[in-house]
């Protein structure tokens, strides 16, 4: 592999698989991730990504187990969520490294950062996006607190157009604020989904994106990273990134959520990104 390999692809891919489209039940999840762990690229995979009803049914799952399983626990009825979450958690072999929060209608600022000062581990916030979008993310500026970007889902309107999703960068990285991303992140390169019609956001579109944002690129020229559907010219661009320039665009956008942690692997293999070892 490149030297630059492991800066592009370090914990880049949050293990979603137990959510649409992939909804792996739970313990094959479980055993899936622990495979991925001992795989070649387990650098490249984050934590097991649970919601906040499953812990439940996840302790049944690791009985016996001795090893913690580092978890990601998402809260999408919002922050009031967090302490009996983490009481939960706590009764389980469990690391849990991050937390998400979804922001009810009507959540104000001053709400959240009460709810997030006061939590023992780091949240991913998901941005609303509406006009609360900047002052949310005002409130996470200087604090240990992510960003969490929606992407897409499961229909067409959770998916931000281009010029949104870049304004999104942009002010995350006018506030100091890093992100995450959610959904609808199937492909490194930007898409038309075959099935749904749905116009689907690339990856590695969205890291030169980022990276672009870092530079004080024009407004333009990001919108058309984001628009670009040529996998070699996308990947001769991540070629050519300067290591400092690269590791800094993925301060910013720090991970996103798949369901698949081979289809990425996939299609960095075939743009000659990585290579799998002998």
């Amino acid at each position: 592999m490149s030297r630059a390999v492991p800066a592009l692809t370090r914990g880049l891919f949050d293990d979603a698989a137990i959510f649409p489209p992939g909804l792996a039940p739970l313990p094959e999840a479980v055993a899936a991730h622990d495979r991925h762990a001992g795989a070649w690229y387990a650098e490249m995979v984050g934590p097991l990504v649970v919601s906040a009803a499953a812990l439940d049914d996840l302790g049944p799952v690791l009985i016996g187990r001795t090893t913690p399983l580092p978890i990601v626990v998402t809260l999408p009825a919002g922050p009031d969520g967090i302490p009996g979450a983490l009481a939960k958690a706590a009764e389980l072999p469990v690391t849990v490294t991050a937390l998400e929060v979804a922001v009810p209608p009507g959540f104000d600022v001053s709400t959240l950062r009460s709810a997030v000062d006061n939590c023992s581990v780091p949240v991913a916030v998901e941005i609303p996006r509406d006009d609360r979008r900047i002052p949310f993310l005002q409130a996470l500026s200087g604090t240990p607190h992510r960003a969490k970007f929606r992407t897409g889902g499961t229909s067409a309107e959770y998916y931000p157009d281009e010029a949104e999703l870049a304004s999104a960068v942009r002010e995350a990285a006018k506030a100091g604020v890093a992100f995450k991303a959610t959904a609808g992140l199937h492909y490194a390169i930007r898409n038309t989904d075959a099935e749904t019609g749905f116009e689907q956001h690339g990856f590695l579109n969205l890291l030169l994106a980022t990276e672009a944002v870092a530079r004080t690129a024009p407004e333009e020229e990001v919108v058309a990273l984001l628009a670009e559907r040529d996998g070699k010219a996308i990947a001769t661009r991540i070629r050519r990134l300067a290591p400092d320039r690269l590791a800094l665009a993925r301060e910013r956008f720090t991970s996103f959520g798949t369901c698949s942690i081979t289809d990425p692997l996939t299609d960095l293999t075939d743009l000659g990104l990585i290579g799998v070892p002998a």
